[in-house]
């Protein structure tokens, strides 16, 4: 039972909207967030508040994209979904939407392009991503070969299954197909021994578990039914924060919520956040320091929950 909660925001620059994923620095708790006009933030304390931290689109000007919310204007200016870190090398892995898996590394401002496709078929909405710290491979989503950020509402409407979960080995920099054929997956974190990855399937409100090693490597299985499951972090004890919806009942819409989820798919917690969010999505729940840290692509704030 939750004794007592509470609720603050960090706002955005001006003009800015839409954070869709948070990285930590674990030692100063700095964090880093993708945002619509294509930048990376870095949040550096109320004092400093946010800096631009980098970029992803090689064409991009400051002029024609800071402060856009044209998505049109997405495939020249960048879109940055997920992010994660790799804390042994100092490496910033970026999921762009348009532009696919890319990196930013210490010092750089713009990110440089690892991916844009396996298997002679480009990515065409790059979503979510977890860096799997022991072996340094990146693991993140394809959520549709059919259809990019600017139609992905298509993509819901036709039930669209031909999303990809895929790995990137830095040892030799290629990308592995891990499995095809999925409904939207939206986001991925990888338990901290390696033996499995969560999935949500964001079209079919559905997570699996699908093994990388021991005697199961290779399958999956559905672990739980949540209505729109979206991005997954792994806490420090190693079950799962993830960003879903439930349906309210007395008005049958959708309210944003975070749930914590064991590996076997087991609700551990649920948060409601409807009185910060109203109907708008969420993105993700990351918890640091006792506080869970909550991503939307709708709003133009990060939201600090704390019990």
């Amino acid at each position: 039972m939750v004794l007592s909660e509470s609720f603050r925001s960090i706002q955005l620059p001006p003009n800015v909207t839409g954070p869709e994923s948070i990285a930590f620095e674990l030692a100063t708790g700095r964090f880093y967030v993708g945002v619509t006009d294509g930048r990376i933030l870095q949040y550096n304390g109320p004092t400093v508040g946010f800096v631009e931290f980098g970029s992803t689109g090689r064409n991009r000007t400051k002029t024609m994209c800071d402060g856009i919310t044209d998505p049109d204007l997405g495939p020249m200016c960048g879109r940055p979904f997920g992010l994660g870190f790799h804390y042994a090398t100092n490496q910033l892995y970026v999921c762009d939407a348009y532009l696919g898996l890319m990196v930013l590394g210490s010092g750089r401002r713009l990110a440089t392009p690892l991916s844009t496709g396996v298997e002679g078929v480009p990515y065409r909405f790059c979503n979510g991503l977890d860096v799997h710290q022991l072996s340094g491979n990146v693991f993140f989503t394809d959520s549709t070969t059919n259809y990019d950020l600017r139609n992905a509402s298509k993509g819901l409407e036709s039930n669209d299954s031909t999303g990809r979960l895929l790995m990137y080995n830095p040892s030799n920099n290629r990308v592995t197909v891990l499995l095809k054929n999925l409904p939207g997956p939206a986001g991925v974190a990888v338990s901290q021994d390696g033996l499995y990855a969560l999935v949500s399937n964001y079209n079919a409100n559905n997570t699996i578990r699908f093994w990388l090693r021991g005697p199961r490597a290779d399958t999956y299985e559905i672990i739980n039914f949540q209505a729109r499951p979206n991005n997954i972090q792994r806490t420090l004890v190693g079950d799962f924060w993830e960003a879903a919806a439930m349906v309210k009942q007395s008005t049958q819409t959708l309210v944003p919520i975070g749930q914590r989820i064991s590996g076997l798919g087991l609700v551990l917690q649920t948060v409601n956040f409807e009185r910060w969010y109203g109907n708008k999505l969420i993105s993700e729940v990351q918890e640091f320091r006792d506080a869970l840290y909550i991503a939307s692509p709708d709003v133009d704030f990060i939201g600090i929950y704390s019990f």
